[in-house]
């Protein structure tokens, strides 16, 4: 995997696994809604700060977001559409 398929790779699961939209995530990193996507989508590279905001979020340190998956480790799932009943 690429560094950059690493990244959209983990940023994914770890926000997934939070239950963080992209979009909460962007607003919790001061960031755009579109930069979180086009990141998992890998079609951006974002700065250092970006990233160091994003894994503040994600509460992981930045070279988290830069792991190799265990092997056999299914790719992120996304979440489900719609708000959460409560």
């Amino acid at each position: 995997m690429t560094p950059r398929d690493l990244l959209a790779w983990n940023v994914k699961k770890l926000r997934v696994r939070q239950g963080l939209s992209q979009e909460r995530l962007a607003l919790e990193a001061g960031l755009e809604r579109v930069s979180i996507s086009q990141l998992e989508r890998k079609q951006v590279n974002l700065g250092v700060d970006s990233l160091g905001k994003i894994a503040s979020v994600l509460r992981c340190k930045i070279y988290e977001l830069l792991l190799e998956p265990a092997d056999g480790e299914q790719p992120p799932e996304n979440l489900r559409r719609g708000r959460p009943a409560g």
